[in-house]
């Protein structure tokens, strides 16, 4: 069974016309599991859609469009234009089979420029893979056709083996002659199977939302939006700027429209725009790095099925929640006209939200914010006064926003959408506060949250359910267990250690479960456990390991130095740069947070809270002596050493001057 993404949600289903629906299902049905399908979704950063891109290993790329127009309603066609008779008058659209190839073109103009995806000897240049195009008319049969075309009509228009037609996708239709019909859109098969990285390389070329990982250099400076997509590609242009053509100025590009049937399309008459292409390419080439990240199958088809209304996601650490939340923004950007609003609990998270949201060109359209920096500004921006009676400050300042809103001096419904997350360190109030800032139209709201990371809570699981806050989450719960951060080795290490202190148990939609992570992460060296006789024996163990991780190829930004009391933090980061000339990022207090920036070429140094959402290729987390065993406060104690833990990507280093029973606990694991 094929993967089709999006899902075949009812949501995804009501915006296809009746022809989609049938030919999805039949795709789904009658191919195996290594093909994959795409209905509906932009490509490149140019959005161009094409009804239906599908990808094989060993078969290739293929583009289809998908029409639902009637034998009565198909008046004449064209290579270039169709005229069809809707409500008693002819229109002019798009012949779907230039429409087709125009996306091809487009696409695999961008795919021969990465040294990656082409070949080697005697077609050097060319795609290492097939591509074909084609159209389904799933209204009309192949005797139909026949019966009013000749054969030289056809051949010059419409090929029959570029055309599946109605009587060629019915439920009871033969797989291999199905697919047939789809490899015969082919003009050549050629090349090896392509690998797991081409297949991703290829996807990170045409769907620019789901890639991962941008390097420091892209989050703040030139990033990969920058890069050339088409050759003489067209000037942007508006809906105004379309007009009616019957000739060979169809540039096969269109408008996407929901619902109608065959009056969806627009052809627009577009200039090209002259620029030169060894300049593009030297450019693209330039920037196109190594090894490429993006999500996953599964975190894609994930992404793009999350419908409209109130979700959650319950993940694990490392299993990529943060990446999804970067994704629905870029989708929500699209659709919705209000801001739309990021909160987190934590501000090096915050910080890297912002910097996630400017790679993805979407500062001006999101607002990426921890919590409390949210209430400051609703404070200050609706002139709202705080008694500061008693309690903590930032307690009178929520207390103050929640009945600002009660009373109408803070307006609800303020955001397009609203998505938090750790979730996990939000009490009840919060929740409940921020829930009314969606916009009741659009009501677009993801939770996501994983209680393992839960330290600012004593108990774990929420004392309170999601539907008491005024989160609709039932049936619109996903739950997340593979951990794609971590190695297998950190991974094992981490939860073996923390399994005593944090039982996984069930959970319903409404009160969301503990979960254990299952490892989906690569091989790699087993954690490093450093014993030292006092603090200053543990500052001269992490001097000598981020050396170590230098000479590795490591990079300063690469690295992080995590604590347990602020103290720490501040004498560790004097004695590497006064002793060891070491460059550090000392992230000691809330000012020093809210400047952490990602691009410094710096060792951030920070407590264990404030990693929370971050990760690292290589994590040292000192003081592991230093946590509070005593019987109320040791599960406690135990998570956020798991947070800290799980912060690492491949390499781990944990040195302890002390012996607890946390620290024998991690050498028992070690050992066994």
């Amino acid at each position: 069974m094929a993967e089709v993404i999006p899902a075949l949600t009812r949501e995804v289903l009501t915006r296809m016309t009746s022809g989609e629906k049938r030919f999805a299902q039949r795709l789904k049905d009658l191919l195996e599991d290594d093909y994959l399908c795409w209905y509906d979704i932009p490509i490149g950063r140019k959005r161009r859609y094409a009804d239906f891109v599908i990808l094989h290993p060993q078969r290739g790329l293929l583009f289809l469009e998908v029409k639902d127009w009637k034998p009565s309603t198909l008046k004449r066609l064209n290579k270039h234009t169709a005229s069809l008779l809707i409500a008693d008058r002819l229109h002019e659209v798009a012949n779907p089979l230039e429409q087709a190839r125009q996306y091809m073109l487009e696409t695999i103009n961008v795919l021969t420029r990465d040294p990656q995806l082409v070949q080697e000897g005697a077609f050097a240049g060319k795609l290492c893979m097939p591509y074909g195009w084609g159209v389904v008319l799933t209204n009309i049969t192949r005797a139909q056709m026949e019966a009013c075309t000749t054969q030289e009509q056809r051949d010059s228009v419409l090929p029959d083996h570029l055309v599946i037609y109605r009587d060629e996708m019915l439920e009871n239709t033969d797989p291999e002659e199905f697919q047939q019909r789809l490899w015969g859109m082919f003009n050549h098969c050629f090349g090896a199977r392509l690998s797991v990285p081409q297949i991703d390389r290829v996807r990170w070329h045409m769907f620019p939302e789901v890639r991962i990982d941008v390097q420091q250099h892209e989050l703040f400076g030139p990033d990969l939006d920058d890069l050339p997509e088409f050759d003489d590609e067209p000037d942007e242009l508006d809906e105004s700027d379309a007009v009616e053509v019957a000739d060979d100025d169809v540039a096969g590009s269109r408008i996407k429209k929901n619902g109608g049937e065959p009056g969806g399309d627009l052809v627009l008459s577009m200039p090209a725009r002259k620029t030169s292409k060894k300049l593009r390419n030297r450019q693209l080439l330039e920037k196109l790095p190594d090894i490429v990240k993006i999500l996953d199958i599964q975190q894609e088809q994930l992404a793009r099925s999350l419908g409209a209304g109130h979700r959650v996601i319950h993940g694990v650490a490392g299993s990529g929640k943060t990446l999804i939340l970067g994704y629905r923004c870029e989708l929500l950007a699209h659709t919705t006209s209000k801001p739309i609003l990021v909160l987190c609990f934590n501000i090096t998270l915050a910080r890297k939200l912002n910097a996630m949201m400017a790679s993805r060109g979407l500062t001006e359209r999101v607002q990426a914010l921890h919590f409390h920096d949210w209430i400051g500004r609703q404070l200050r921006t609706y002139q709202v006064s705080v008694n500061y009676d008693s309690g903590k400050v930032w307690e009178q300042q929520v207390a103050a926003v929640i009945r600002a809103v009660d009373f109408g001096q803070i307006p609800r419904a303020q955001y397009g959408a609203v998505l938090i997350d750790e979730g996990h360190d939000f009490e009840a109030d919060w929740l409940r506060l921020v829930v009314q800032m969606v916009d009741p139209e659009s009501d677009s709201l993801l939770l996501l949250y994983d209680d393992a990371q839960s330290i600012y809570r004593k108990k774990s699981g929420m004392s309170f359910s999601l539907s008491s806050v005024g989160i609709k989450a039932q049936g619109r719960t996903t739950v997340l267990r593979l951990n794609y951060r971590n190695t297998r080795e950190i991974l094992d290490f981490s939860y073996r250690f923390a399994s005593k202190y944090i039982a996984s148990h069930d959970g319903d939609d409404d009160h969301v479960p503990l979960l254990a992570p299952e490892a989906a992460g690569n091989h790699g060296p087993l954690p490093h456990l450093e014993i030292c006789q006092d603090w200053l024996g543990e500052m001269k163990a992490c001097a000598n390991q981020l050396l170590a991780w230098r000479e590795q190829g490591l990079r300063w930004n690469e690295m992080a130095v995590l604590y347990v009391h602020g103290v720490q933090g501040e004498r560790l980061g004097r004695y590497l740069r006064m002793e060891h000339n070491l460059p550090v990022n000392w992230l000691g207090s809330s000012t020093y947070k809210k400047q952490y920036n990602p691009l410094a070429d710096s060792i951030a140094i920070m407590p264990i809270p404030s990693s929370k959402g971050l990760e690292f290729p290589a994590v040292m987390v000192m003081g592991g002596g230093d946590f509070d065993c005593s019987d109320e406060q040791i599960n406690n104690s135990a998570r956020t050493l798991y947070v800290g833990l799980t912060r690492a990507q491949k390499y781990l280093s944990v040195s302890w001057s002390a012996e607890t029973e946390l620290t024998r606990r991690m050498a028992e694991v070690m050992a066994s």
